[in-house]
């Protein structure tokens, strides 16, 4: 699959992501966080290895992979979706999406440290820019964020820990078919949440029956389109182009979140967003070396042209 391909891929999940965001918001407010992230997770699993077994792409991990689904379950999944579930509940909208926004510089800098990766100037503008981007989209239209809560530090750990489990998926990537592990990784993660839930929500399960039907359609549209098939698009993408290079895409799951919110939330989405959207898209041709790429073709195309 050519890079233009993923990157039009990874344009449509950070669509999926963004409107998710508002549909985890209606979720955590008719159920527990932990327990409802739980069973999410692991609806998002078995959809993830039906597919796989459809394909017929199954196979038992061997060696140090076990390792890699490990260390990406418990930073994936159980860290990520449990600190993000649950500073969602204590924190603004607003400061969420400003430290959210951070994944793909973290991401860069941890690529740069532990892949040994180089990434060029342009490259570090465009992630730049993009952050730029989020925090304009996000403070648009507002007096300011508010002050610092335990909620955001428990966003930060989200995002911080997503962002290292970007460095495992892409070692792993080497040996290990990213989808697949996609689906260890959210198996046995949502084993070890749904353990976290029973001790500290006891009553979450006694929660679930109270939830109107529309509520479950939201559920499992979250947890197959968002959950299974967009966090296998996405690590396949790691596996493809790079971590830092596919992490700079995020930044514009922040725009459509601001859109889902205006759709299913009746927020206000208002013109000074389109601002921080082109900021974001400027961020995200650049960081993902896009622009490069069409760069260099065109200069080989140029060469081939004048020896012909």
């Amino acid at each position: 699959m050519g890079h233009a391909r993923v990157y039009m891929i990874l344009v449509s999940t950070m669509m999926i992501w963004g409107v998710n965001v508002s549909l985890i918001k209606i979720l955590v407010e008719h159920f527990l966080p932990v327990t409802i992230t739980a069973l999410r997770i692991f609806t998002a699993s078995l959809a993830v290895f039906l597919t796989l077994a459809i394909t017929k792409q199954i196979r038992r991990p061997q060696g140090k992979e076990w390792g890699y689904i490990f260390g990406g379950a418990l930073l994936s999944v159980v860290c990520h979706h449990y600190f993000l579930a649950e500073g969602l509940t204590k924190t603004s909208a607003t400061n969420a999406g400003l430290i959210l926004g951070l994944g793909p510089l973290l991401t860069a800098l941890f690529a740069t440290i532990l892949l040994k990766g180089k990434l060029t100037v342009a490259r570090w503008i465009g992630f730049l820019l993009g952050g730029a981007g989020v925090s304009f989209t996000v403070l648009a239209g507002k007096t300011g964020i508010s002050a610092i809560t335990a909620g955001d530090i428990d966003i930060f750990v989200a995002i911080l820990t997503q962002a290292l489990s970007f460095i495992l998926i892409k070692k792993a990537s080497a040996t290990l078919d990213p989808r697949l592990l996609t689906g260890y990784m959210l198996l046995f993660g949502s084993i070890i949440l749904f353990m976290i839930s029973l001790w500290m929500e006891p009553q979450g399960l006694a929660h679930l029956s109270a939830a109107p039907p529309f509520v479950w359609v939201v559920f499992f549209f979250s947890a197959i389109m968002a959950t299974a098939f967009g966090h296998m698009i996405y690590n396949y993408a790691i596996g493809k182009i790079g971590a830092a290079e596919a992490s700079i895409f995020m930044n514009l799951s922040t725009f459509f979140s601001l859109v889902g919110a205006a759709v299913l939330l009746d927020e206000a989405l208002l013109p000074a967003h389109l601002i921080g959207f082109i900021l974001i898209v400027s961020g995200v041709l650049l960081g993902s070396g896009s622009l490069e790429e069409l760069w260099r073709q065109r200069k080989q195309t140029i060469q081939i042209q004048k020896r012909s």
